[in-house]
Order: C-alpha cells, then structure tokens, then sequence
C-alpha cells in the first residue's frame, strides 16, 4: 500500500522523521492523524511526489530518536510527563510574559500581535487543566493497564486535544504565521521562537497521545487486584 493510502498518524508513529517533514510542511498529524495523507496534500495543494520523496529519504532509524511505539506504558508516560507537561509549564508563563511586554510597548504597531497575551494566558489554563486530569485520573488508569475503562477519559482527552489544536491555529492567525516586522525587538524575536517551539512541542505531545498510548496494544494489558 502507498504511503498515500496511510494517515498521518500511523506515518508519524510508523516513520522515524516523519514528523519532523510534517511539521514543514504544516500538516496536522496529531488532531488530524486519522487523514489520509492523499487527502491532506490535496487539501494543502502540496505537491505528492516531492513530499513521498522526502518521506521515502528518511533513514529506517534515526540516530538519537526513541521509537515510542515500542516503549512500555509506564516510559511512555514518564516521557510525556517530563518533556511535555513540565514543559509546557514553564514555556507558557515565559511567553504569557513576553507577549504582555510586546503588547504593552508596540500596541500601537499595526504589526503588534495584539490579544496574543489573552490567547495564551486562556491556552495555559486550558492546558494545566487537561493535564492535571491526565496525571490525576487517566495516567493512572493506564499505568495499571485499565485501558478498557479508561476509554471514557480517553473521548475526553481526544476532545480537548481538538481544542488544543485550534488553539494552535489561533497563534498562528495572531502572529501572522509568526512573521516578524523587519524592526522586530528582541523580546519579539524570543516571543515568536518561543511560540514556534510551543506549537512543534505541543504537536508531538498530542501526537504521542492520540497515536501511542491512546491506541489499543499488547502494552495495555488488564491487571487484576
């Protein structure tokens, strides 16, 4: 079967650097991963062949990269934990910070992001609540290999992950796809690197969740007592 012919998801999951060709190309493999990938080039107008080339160039393991589709529930979990949820604690604040501090001092700017502050500080609520459920409740399901009744939660977190994605296309919008003005402070510079790092981060995130460990496997066994 051709590569066409499979979602985005199982291709980032499946792929070693797939994500690393979607993300260039802006193509949503987390919220979107059940698309498949003939349909979302159709849809970016992106040229098939180039895009197969590049996929189809990718070394079968890439030196440094965990296949995560192959770790157990518990590294898995430990791994979104501290790569992601830790992470994302701390970029929101700093950039909820920066982004005050450019609305404040260019607000007048018809390039100034304006309401980027108010996104983000709404996007860091929403998040920190997501992700105290998933600690709270559904990592510990899975953790002891509930995974039939965590299938509840799962819906739940899916939904919100949906949520999380167009939240993402809303800093994007707000940034003009992070395009800085040419007399663009420092405090910009950092705000905008800051958000692209945000938005790679969070993609990955989402996609470990919706296209690994949400998905039925020989690691999500049932423990009894």
């Amino acid at each position: 079967m051709s590569l066409l012919d499979h979602s985005l998801g199982s291709i980032a999951r499946d792929l070693p650097g797939a994500t690393r060709v979607f993300h260039q190309h802006r193509l949503d493999f987390c919220c979107g991963g059940h698309t498949l990938l003939r349909d979302a080039l159709a849809e970016r107008g992106l040229d098939a062949a180039e895009l197969l080339a590049q996929l189809e160039a990718l070394p079968a393991h890439q030196a440094g990269e965990c296949n995560w589709a192959e770790a157990d529930t518990d590294a898995l979990i430990d791994h979104i934990l501290a790569r992601y949820h830790d992470v994302h604690r701390e970029q929101l604040v700093e950039l909820l910070r920066l982004a005050r501090r450019v609305e404040s001092v260019h607000g007048d700017s018809p390039d100034c992001p304006n309401g980027l502050a108010d996104h983000l500080d709404a996007m860091r609520q929403e998040l920190e609540s997501h992700m105290q459920k998933e600690e709270q409740i559904l990592f510990p399901m899975l953790r002891r290999g509930l995974f039939d009744p965590a299938r509840g939660p799962i819906t739940v977190m899916r939904m919100e992950h949906d949520d999380h994605g167009q939240a993402l296309a809303r800093l994007l919008a707000l940034t003009n796809d992070l395009s800085l003005p040419p007399d663009a402070c420092n405090t910009w510079q950092a705000l905008y690197a800051g958000i692209g790092e945000l938005h790679t981060d969070l993609m990955q995130h989402i996609h470990l969740e919706n296209n690994i460990l949400f998905q039925p496997s020989p690691r999500q066994e049932v423990h009894h007592g």
